[in-house]
């Protein structure tokens, strides 16, 4: 039995980090809305950018992305600690002011 288009335009999932890309790449938000072209339009050039940018490092990328997702769920305190013991930066005071100032 055929499935209805807008049961395949769903993802599966909300939750995980591919949650989000698989609605980008189905232009369908998490909730079953469609995303504005002018929004997937503007997020496809600017990703296109990042693209092309020479990176630095994956250590350097892994540890951006741990503080500015890590941030959201862990303490200050302890994910400074958690960096320190993986061997990586502590964080910057204008990380601590970015991500916990308003905390």
């Amino acid at each position: 039995m055929p499935m209805s288009s807008e049961t395949n335009s769903i993802p599966a999932s909300t939750t995980g980090a591919d949650a989000v890309d698989d609605a980008i790449a189905k232009g369908i938000d998490l909730d079953g809305s469609p995303i504005p072209s002018a929004k997937l339009d503007l997020y496809h050039k600017v990703m296109a950018l990042e693209g092309q940018r020479q990176r630095s490092g994956v250590s350097n990328t892994m540890r951006s992305r741990i503080v500015r997702i890590g941030a959201k769920h862990i303490s200050q305190d302890e994910l400074n600690n958690m960096l320190k013991n993986a061997d990586f930066a502590q964080l910057k005071e204008k990380e601590i002011a970015f991500y916990y100032s308003g905390k």
